[in-house]
This record gives C-alpha cells, sequence and structure tokens, in this order.
C-alpha cells in the first residue's frame, strides 16, 4: 500500500514477453532450410523454362535464315541472323494487321470497361436486377462463338447494304462485336470489386455534396484502380487475340494480326520466318501492356481472389 501511495509504478513488462516481440520471434524462428530453398528455385526454374520456351523458340525462327530453321536436326545457334522476315511481313501485311489490331482492340476495351464499370456499379450499390443478374449476365460467356458466327455473317451482310462501314470487312462490326463479348466478363469483375469497397465511404462524401458519378469517378474508381487495370488487361487480351470473328468477317480493309498470321500456313507450303516474326511483333504489345501495370495486374488479381 505504502508503495502504491507514494507513486511508484509496477515493473515494467520484460521486452522478450511483449506480444509484439513474441511473435517476431516465432517469425525469426521459422527458418526455411538450404535444401527447400534449392528445390524451391530448381521448380521456379522448370516452370520458367516450360512456359517461355515456346516464345523463345519463335523468337529464335523469326531471325533465322530459312536452311537453319528447317534442318534437322534444329539448329539451336543460328549461323547467321537476319531481320528480313520482319522487313518483309512488315511491308507486305503486317503493318495494315497491326494498326487494324490496335484500333479494334484498343476501343473495344475502352468501350466494354466504360459500360461495363457503369454497370457494375449498378449492381453491386442498387442490387440492379436482383442476386442473380450478374450470373446471368457471366453466363452468356459460355455459349460457344461458332454458334453465332453464321447469323451475325448473315446479319453483317444485311447491314452492309444499309451502310457500307456496317457490313463485311469493316472496322465497326468487330469493335461492336468485341465490346459486347467482353461486357459480361467485365460487369462481373468490377462488380466484385466494388463490392469491396465500403459503402459508407461514398456516403460520407455525398454527405459533403458530391454527386453519385462524382462519388464513383474521384473515390471508387480510384480504389479499385488494381481491379480496374486487371480487368482491362484481360478484356484487351482478348480482343486482340480473337481470331473466329475475325477470320470470317474481315477480307483485306480490316484484317487483324491473327489472320494474317494464320495465312501464312496452308497445305501448299508453310513461311515458318514470317508468321514467327509477326507472331512476336503481336506478342509485344500484351508484354509491354502487362510490364507497364504489373504493379496494379498483381494486386487486382489478388483482390479479386480474396473479395470475388
Amino acid at each position: 500500500m505504502s508503495a502504491v501511495a507514494s507513486g511508484s509504478t509496477a515493473a515494467p513488462v520484460p521486452a522478450v514477453n511483449r506480444p509484439g516481440v513474441r511473435l517476431r520471434i516465432a517469425r525469426t524462428g521459422r527458418r526455411r532450410s538450404p535444401a527447400v530453398t534449392v528445390v524451391r528455385y530448381i521448380l521456379v526454374g522448370i516452370a520458367l523454362i516450360f512456359f517461355l520456351f515456346p516464345i523463345i523458340w519463335i523468337a529464335g525462327i523469326s531471325i533465322k535464315l530459312p536452311a537453319d530453321y528447317l534442318s534437322n536436326p534444329p539448329v539451336w545457334i543460328p549461323s547467321e541472323i537476319t531481320f528480313r522476315h520482319y522487313q518483309s511481313v512488315m511491308a507486305e501485311k503486317g503493318t495494315l494487321a497491326l494498326t487494324n489490331s490496335l484500333v479494334i482492340a484498343g476501343i473495344a476495351t475502352l468501350i466494354s470497361v466504360l459500360v461495363g464499370s457503369l454497370a457494375a456499379y449498378s449492381l453491386a450499390r442498387f442490387n440492379t436486377g436482383g442476386r442473380h443478374l450478374g450470373f446471368w449476365l457471366i453466363s452468356q460467356r459460355m455459349l460457344p462463338p461458332v454458334v453465332l458466327v453464321i447469323p451475325i455473317f448473315l446479319l453483317m451482310r444485311e447491314a452492309g447494304k444499309i451502310h457500307p462501314r456496317l457490313g463485311i470487312d469493316q472496322h465497326l462490326p468487330l469493335i461492336a462485336l468485341y465490346a459486347v463479348f467482353n461486357l459480361p466478363y467485365v460487369i462481373w469483375m468490377m462488380r466484385s470489386y466494388f463490392t469491396a469497397i465500403p459503402a459508407e465511404i461514398e456516403e460520407s462524401a455525398m454527405i459533403d455534396g458530391a454527386t453519385r458519378l462524382g462519388v464513383l469517378a474521384r473515390i471508387t474508381l480510384p480504389l479499385a484502380l488494381p481491379g480496374l487495370v486487371a480487368t482491362t488487361t484481360f478484356a484487351f487480351i482478348f480482343a486482340w487475340t480473337e481470331f473466329l470473328f475475325a477470320v470470317v468477317l474481315t477480307r483485306t480493309n480490316a484484317v487483324t494480326l491473327p489472320v494474317v498470321i494464320a495465312g501464312f500456313t496452308g497445305g501448299q507450303g508453310s513461311n515458318w520466318g514470317r508468321a514467327c516474326a509477326l507472331s512476336v511483333v503481336a506478342t509485344a504489345p500484351v508484354f509491354i501492356l502487362v510490364l507497364l501495370v504489373q504493379r496494379h495486374f498483381v494486386r487486382g488479381l489478388t483482390l479479386g481472389a480474396v473479395r470475388g
């Protein structure tokens, strides 16, 4: 009693007994053995070789002479490095196909992300259409595209009689198709990201005078930026690599990269050098896009896995 009255304090808790220190000690105590680390690096190396070998092989063929990439056994190190495959294919059809793919995939992705984000926000905040509308939308992607290609071809042929830009071998039909086919995926993904954001944040902003669209543009979308980047990347890749509708609905004017690449192989022979060179050109924008948005892309995939 005298000790308390004199203002003395209790003895401090030893540092080792503090919860944070005990947790830190427990974490540092679980060290991986060198054998486990070596095995992990070996497995990662095998996976990288497995997934990167086709890309490296295609890039190697694109700079080899025909005598090297047609030889058996294969020539791993080319006798002469040449870029004539790139020069010839870009001068012939590659530049037009690359431009068409950038325009069609870029505009279709922009439209699908813009419209799909607004629809996803409506589903997440206002429960538009009830609980099952989102699942009904994503179920539309389960329909095989080959079922629709003939009716869409006939529809585009008749639309071309109304206006030439709405018919076959034009950019607008492909842009509309890719945007529509991307919409269910964009809505489904963005809905999960918007649902993960607390509605109280938006309500506080609206109390301060912000409008609903202002809240969406200035608060919700920046908070959902990783998910928006991941969704946009996947939507662009789908539009960039789509082949079936492009090969049926295009001829020469709106032809895309997958169609031109497939045209280098046939029953009369295959020009593997040009095909591989154009394949490298077609792969480069996707790699560049993923590298530029890598930080947001990885965060968006993780958020979708946890919150979805």
